[in-house]
């Protein structure tokens, strides 16, 4: 029988010492390039469709949000449709184009907070913006009909004009002008509606002047006014009486405020609630304490 083949140990112990190193790395070597040669751009291109539905959501979202302030901006042009209404002396025409920004008022907030603003557009600050155009709406347009409409005492209506506009900045800048329930802080600078009810009073211009300087006084007093939207005492009645005052104020318009007794009763019970009310439930609570 032949001997078994054998080596010397200086031959074989350099192969058994480099030899499974070397297979060892090439097998690694060999699985590295297997591994390698699966294309990771499948995966991307998987994913890539999944990017490009986010970015076009996230664009419509934006559009939409950014579409908010350009509404709220819209109030500012409609005041200047107004203001030239009352140039002419069209009171009527004016008070409805406030109206109209009036309700674009009441629509940008809950649409805002619905398509979360305030995140997708944080370059554009809506409370700034909803303020300035408030200012024009509320108080500039406004002063300018009651101190240019004959209303008031000739020498006082340019004094009491500028009173209102600067009392009305001043409470535009007033952080504490909403309390935590969300009344409103003294007088809020409603000109628009003070304008609206001197047209349909119409009372001798030295009670009219009188009443507007004590407004302008109020504003600085710390009294609460019902908010018609925001205040959740009695919102079921609030919104229904400012229903009933909607309707009440378009029939007015209609008729160039020469509106029936009945109607002009409406209106001043309906804002008396919204000035008084909190008052007399504070009072009343007062009392059974």
């Amino acid at each position: 029988m032949p001997a078994p083949l054998t080596f010397p140990a200086a031959f074989s112990s350099p192969h058994q010492g480099i030899g499974v190193p070397l297979i060892c790395a090439a097998e690694r070597r060999s699985a590295d390039v297997q591994i390698g040669t699966i294309p990771d751009s499948t995966a991307d291109q998987m994913d890539q469709p999944n990017q490009q539905d986010f970015s076009t959501l996230s664009l419509r979202l934006r559009t939409a949000a950014f579409s908010v302030h350009v509404l709220t901006a819209m109030g500012g042009g409609i005041a200047l449709i107004a203001l030239l209404e009352a140039v002419r002396e069209h009171w009527s025409a004016m008070f409805a184009w406030l109206g109209v920004a009036l309700v674009i008022d009441a629509l940008d907030g809950p649409l805002a907070r619905r398509l979360d603003v305030a995140r997708m557009q944080p370059n554009w600050s809506g409370e700034v913006l909803d303020l300035v155009v408030d200012f024009v709406t509320y108080v500039f347009v406004p002063a300018y009909a009651i101190a240019a409409s004959g209303l008031l005492l000739p020498l006082a209506a340019p004094l009491l004009g500028a009173g209102i506009v600067v009392s009305g900045a001043l409470y535009f800048a007033d952080r504490r002008m909403k309390t935590d329930d969300n009344h409103f802080r003294g007088f809020p600078a409603l000109w628009n509606a003070v304008a609206f009810y001197l047209f349909l009073l119409h009372l001798p211009a030295a009670l009219s002047s009188l009443a507007v300087a004590v407004l302008i006084g109020l504003t600085f007093v710390p009294f609460n006014v019902v908010h018609p939207i925001r205040v959740v005492r009695l919102r079921r009645l609030t919104l229904s009486l400012i229903g009933v005052w909607a309707v009440l104020a378009i029939l007015t318009l209609v008729q160039d405020f020469n509106v029936a007794a009945p109607v002009t009763a409406g209106l001043c019970a309906i804002a008396a609630y919204i000035v008084g009310s909190d008052a007399i439930i504070r009072l009343v609570r007062s009392f059974n304490a």
